[in-house]
């Protein structure tokens, strides 16, 4: 299964061409939220940091990543106290992302944050870094440790950035990255469940209703651990939980599946109903509470 849906938008190279001539300014023209208009290239010329930077630029337009790499290094290697060193050596990690060569882009970038920590760039270098652990987030069936990697750059870029436009897009994609968790845990409670494990799936689904609340996951989990309290015959901790599912997701399918099983194992009230439907939000908070607790 493809990470398709968490992809992110690859920053449009022609977005580079106006820091061309900006030369230790600030790199606004490469900025993905930045109305800046490209500026024209410049002519061939000897080989100063102007004409190899603007190679780079050219090169990365149209799409001679390598080249582009080799230029921008071309620059910090021969002119390392040039005004246009710092910006490429941000390039140079942009450069790499484009390739896909997430390991050195973020190499290059914090060598570019160690070097300049105050410089006007740093919020979209902590944005582009960030980017580089998000796109390599994998499919849930694998290790989510780069899924974390990924929460805790883009929270970098929140917590050091909070007003920008760059926090204002990682906050979306944290949320991404926790739904994405929570399927996670929601994958291997399933496999507990159907293999029998019952106390190890009911701590799965625990963790997705205590630890991500926000997802879209929750309303499946609730469902879920109805479903183990009734095959270990806990009735009362199932007709709670889905009192819980009720009250929060009434219209959902996983509310209709556990009102079924609920039915079918003879849980219901006389009445057709679940205990605790008609309770009010203070009381419902006081089920929801004692259903995420192990019974074990």
């Amino acid at each position: 299964m493809s990470f398709t849906p968490f992809r992110s938008c690859r920053l449009p190279a022609c977005l580079l061409a106006a820091s061309a001539l900006a030369g230790c300014a600030t790199l606004d023209s490469i900025n993905p939220f930045s109305d800046s208009k490209p500026a024209p290239r410049l002519a061939a010329g000897p080989q100063t940091p102007e004409t190899l930077y603007n190679n780079g630029i050219d090169a990365l337009h149209s799409d001679r990543y390598k080249l582009a790499v080799t230029q921008f290094e071309n620059i910090q290697q021969n002119f390392p106290y040039s005004g246009y060193t710092a910006n490429a050596q941000l390039m140079e990690g942009y450069a790499y992302y484009l390739q896909d060569q997430y390991p050195d882009a973020v190499q290059q970038i914090d060598r570019f944050l160690q070097l300049h920590p105050t410089s006007g760039d740093a919020a979209y270098a902590y944005y582009l870094r960030a980017l580089c652990y998000y796109e390599q987030i994998a499919d849930i069936q694998r290790d989510q440790q780069g899924t974390v990697q990924a929460m805790n750059a883009l929270q970098d870029v929140v917590t050091r950035f909070p007003d920008t436009a760059y926090a204002r897009d990682a906050r979306l994609k944290i949320d991404l990255c926790r739904d994405h968790l929570a399927g996670k845990e929601m994958l291997v409670g399933r496999y507990y469940e159907q293999q029998h494990y019952y106390e190890a799936a009911i701590n799965r689904y625990q963790r997705v209703v205590e630890d991500f609340q926000t997802t879209n996951h929750v309303a499946e989990a609730l469902h879920r651990l109805v479903e183990v309290y009734l095959k270990l015959g806990l009735t009362d901790q199932a007709r709670k939980t889905a009192a819980v599912l009720g009250y929060n997701y009434p219209g959902s399918s996983w509310y209709q599946d556990s009102y079924a099983d609920l039915r079918s194992a003879g849980a219901l009230s006389p009445d057709g109903s679940i205990p605790g439907q008609n309770q009010t939000p203070a009381q419902q908070r006081g089920f929801f509470g004692r259903a995420l607790h192990s019974v074990f």
